[in-house]
């Protein structure tokens, strides 16, 4: 498994050789993740923590966003090493 790394002050991840350009919400999620790696986050926590807002109905936009963000570090998306989902959950972060 390679070292993913964020781009400070970029929105950009840098993963498997090559830096791809994240929006700022993919930004915030993979931060979020990355800051706290040795627990599990649901899609409510990590909604109100990046869009500071209450979350509602948040679990299929999280979904989405983690999906994208995966497209972008992991060397095969369909089987992710870096982002996991715990079904029931939430999503875990593993360098």
């Amino acid at each position: 498994m390679k070292k993913v790394e964020l781009v400070q002050n970029a929105c950009a991840v840098s993963a498997n050789g090559r830096t791809s350009h994240l929006t700022p919400k993919e930004y915030g999620i993979l931060s979020y993740l990355m800051n706290h790696p040795d627990r599990t986050h649901s899609a409510e926590e990590i909604y109100a923590s990046v869009w500071n807002e209450t979350p509602y109905a948040c679990k299929p936009i999280i979904s989405v966003h983690v999906r994208h963000i995966r497209e972008k570090i992991e060397t095969d998306p369909s089987h992710p090493a870096h982002i996991v989902m715990l079904w029931g959950q939430g999503y875990r972060y593993f360098a």
